[in-house]
């Protein structure tokens, strides 16, 4: 297996490997070239994201700055919002929904370092250039979904449909369809039902 399909697999990889390590400088590149472009500048835009994020739904929108670790492997379904200062760590698969929001400052972070330092820290190949080992988990977030600011998930986690994530939120696992969930650790705090409806929050207004 080469390092990129052992990246993308999951398993223990060299992150200084030059395919991954030439993926990562053009995804840091384009996404420099983005952050200096203002929302006027749609068609401009939607070419370097043709290039940086080719896999995104009807649609997506992402106000920027903007950061990516490869870009391409970051999937969106249709109507993706995402504002400020979204970071995407995109060394394994990150997949996301139909109509989901994304707040300020939000971080979105596949790769894991070892605990052990002894297996965490540099170490030097024979050509004399310095290396670790690190490997990643996939995200998922189903659709219609909203992230509030300052939310991150972390690899490994799965979350449902029609979820709510407070802000502030580290989500280190799982959160089922349907929930409001918030915290750091992140927590569920309740489902999402039909009497959270609008409709029925007016007087507050």
């Amino acid at each position: 297996m080469t390092e990129t399909e052992k990246m993308l697999a999951g398993k223990i990889y060299d992150p200084s490997d030059q395919s991954l390590a030439t993926a990562r400088a053009r995804a840091h590149a384009l996404s420099r070239k983005y952050n200096e472009t203002d929302e006027t500048e749609e068609e401009k835009r939607a070419a370097i994201l043709d290039e940086l994020v080719p896999c995104r739904g009807e649609g997506s929108y992402f106000q920027g700055p903007v950061y990516f670790d490869y870009g391409i492997y970051l999937t969106t379904g249709a109507h993706f919002y995402a504002n400020f200062n979204l970071t995407v760590l995109d060394c394994c698969p990150v997949t996301i929904g139909n109509d989901v929001m994304i707040g300020p400052n939000c971080a979105l972070v596949t790769p894991v370092h070892p605990l052990r330092y002894q297996d965490r820290n540099m170490r030097l190949k024979p050509d004399g250039t310095f290396f670790d080992y690190e490997y990643a988990k996939p995200i998922t977030i189903g659709d219609n979904c909203w992230l509030a600011s300052n939310v991150t998930v972390c690899g490994g986690v799965h979350i449902g449909n029609g979820c709510v994530i407070g802000a502030g939120s580290v989500v280190t696992r799982d959160v089922p369809d349907n929930s409001f969930a918030a915290g750091n650790p992140c927590r569920v705090v309740r489902p999402i039902t039909d009497e959270d409806a609008i409709e029925l929050k007016r007087q507050l207004f």
